[in-house]
């Protein structure tokens, strides 16, 4: 007989609820036929002829309801605490109602537009993770990751130094956010771990300094990306430009390097580091980890010369495929490249150096190098899982068309309202960034959207700061969202359970967006880099001396409360 106290707990109350209103909103919108609105034709403007998108009809699909999906995948994932299953059933329900309930439709909406397409979109990532795990067991069997973290023992003598060096070696390998998180991760989590920093703050500095630093780097993937969604080959020009504005991702180094040197955590994050202090660097949810037994003859150089070995040849990779052997220039070349086929093909370069260098080492030997492929195959596994789910859920949303109806919401902003469009902007691309966990997507979405709204005038100051809050936006809501592949990789990178990364990360990410709200607000009556840029840093700065005021002066009132409620206490046990 099923114990009715245990199966009627709180969890699993909420979750029931949970799926009565899924099912109860599900059957409004194919029921009203609400989530097959359409609206103009973002790319005709609804004059329909010769228009490929809306095949000459001058309407496209598209309302809210295409963000039902991942809100209620996102929804799923805080209240039950795991991710799989919630971001499978906002898969289903994005199939479902693009389906209008069909049950084969459904399906082949599940298997065909959402998981095989997930599968072919990010093959190559998924090669490049498989890479980078068997990197990293062979430069643990070799005893580098080992020797490292007795090298940083003598050197980084400090929990502070600990999280800087993070911090500092985040910065320093700016190329691509998935190298940025994985190699970062591998590196410093013998150095955290020795000073007690929580597995979840390592996965917040990684993903700290992976998307923002990305995002302000000329020479990155995500410059390149960013350049190819602007008209008359100004995408370069037009990045630069909108560096000093892009708020978010500045303030976010401001934010981790103020709370690293005052000392301080607040919110979830707290503690964890509590626990950490403790012993308990996961909060009692320790994932898989790699325990390969090191070879006690490794030395620092096998640790650097397999990640200097990756970072050239991924370099090197981002500018052949981007055509520099074609006669393009090196900033050409990694405007046009693809690093979904660049990074696979640098660490396979680096595989197959390493392999050899490490042999010559007589370190690994050729036969423990082989075991190291099914070894980084598994420890990739949860990562690869989860970014494939999240990509047929980003999959679904496009079928929905969640693009058109933001460009449609967008579009209907009254010019009244201009000198306010970027923190509006700012926070429209926050929410379809959290929505869908993609801030490529949505800077490619907005990007377009903007420039028309700003005329397309490079030399307008107003369109700069428009295209810098859209840039921002889509990189805040990226990490705030627990299906983006970022803060999957972050998890991933810091082996720590992603729900644990997600929840303490929220209140940081919400803290310094709302600094950069109000900053956009500034710019956009101030549309002057080097004024509106310092207001930011000081306020940013201002913000966090009176947060630690007000945590320190809450935490005394605690301290003195509880003597006296211990005397309370005692003083009732007497009378009694």
């Amino acid at each position: 007989m099923i114990n009715q106290k245990k199966f009627f707990t709180k969890k699993t109350v909420s979750v029931l609820i949970a799926g009565v209103i899924i099912i109860a909103l599900l059957i409004v919108a194919v029921a009203t036929g609400a989530v097959n609105k359409t609206v103009t034709c973002p790319d005709c403007s609804g004059a329909g002829a010769e228009c490929e998108t809306c095949g000459g009809a001058g309407e496209v699909v598209g309302s809210i309801w295409a963000l039902l999906p991942p809100i209620i995948a996102i929804g799923l994932a805080l209240i039950t605490k795991e991710v799989y299953s919630s971001l499978f059933i906002g898969i289903v329900s994005g199939a479902v109602l693009a389906a209008d309930f069909s049950f084969t439709g459904t399906m082949d909406n599940v298997i065909n537009t959402g998981l095989i397409s997930a599968v072919a979109d990010t093959a190559g990532i998924f090669i490049f993770l498989i890479e980078l795990g068997m990197l990293v067991a062979m430069v643990n069997k070799a005893g580098g990751s080992a020797a490292f973290g007795n090298w940083a023992k003598t050197h980084v003598k400090t929990k502070t130094g600990a999280a800087l060096c993070t911090f500092i070696l985040g910065v320093l390998i700016f190329i691509d956010d998935y190298f940025n998180c994985l190699t970062v991760g591998s590196v410093m989590r013998p150095v955290t771990d020795k000073h007690k920093i929580s597995r979840s703050k390592l996965a917040y500095l990684i993903d700290a300094t992976a998307a923002p630093i990305c995002m302000i780097a000329p020479i990155s993937s995500w410059a390149a990306a960013v350049s190819q969604y602007a008209a008359d080959g100004q995408g370069f020009s037009l990045f630069i430009a909108a560096i000093p504005f892009n708020f978010y991702s500045l303030l976010t180094l401001v934010f981790i390097l103020g709370i690293t040197l005052m000392k301080f955590d607040f919110g979830l994050m707290k503690k964890h580091e509590e626990n950490a202090a403790n012993g308990d660097l996961f909060s009692g949810d320790q994932i898989m980890q790699s325990n390969t037994e090191a070879n006690p003859r490794g030395k620092v150089i096998d640790l650097v010369m397999p990640i200097a070995i990756l970072i050239i040849t991924c370099v090197f990779a981002l500018v052949y495929v981007g055509g520099i052997f074609d006669g393009a220039s090196f900033i050409e070349a990694f405007a046009d490249t693809d690093a979904t086929v660049a990074l696979p093909w640098g660490g396979l370069i680096t595989i197959v150096l390493t392999v050899i260098y490490m042999a010559a080492r007589q370190t690994v030997s050729l036969k423990d190098s082989m075991k190291a492929i099914p070894q980084g195959f598994i420890s990739m596994v949860p990562a690869i899982l989860i970014l494939t789910f999240a990509t047929a859920l980003k999959n679904m949303t496009g079928v929905l068309g969640a693009a058109n109806y933001v460009h449609e919401l967008m579009m209907g902003v009254p010019e009244t309202m201009a000198k306010f469009l970027p923190a509006i902007i700012f926070i429209v691309a926050c929410i379809l960034a959290f929505a869908t966990g993609t801030s490529w997507g949505t800077f490619g979405i907005l990007i377009p959207i903007v420039t028309v709204m700003f005329g397309s005038n490079t030399g307008n100051p107003l369109m700069i700061v428009g295209i810098s809050a859209c840039l921002a936006g889509a990189v805040c809501g990226d990490h705030c969202s627990p299906i983006s592949d970022t803060t999957i990789m972050s998890s991933a990178g810091a082996e720590c359970e992603h729900l644990n990364h997600v929840a303490t990360q929220i209140p940081y990410a919400i803290y310094v967006a709302v600094v950069s709200f109000v900053c956009f607000i500034i710019a956009g009556f101030i549309p002057v880099w080097y004024i509106s840029l310092p207001i930011a840093v000081a306020i940013m700065v201002g913000s966090l001396f009176v947060t630690k005021r007000i945590l320190a002066k809450k935490q005394t009132v605690s301290a003195d409360a509880a003597p006296a409620d211990a005397v309370s206490e005692n003083t009732d046990i007497t009378t009694d």
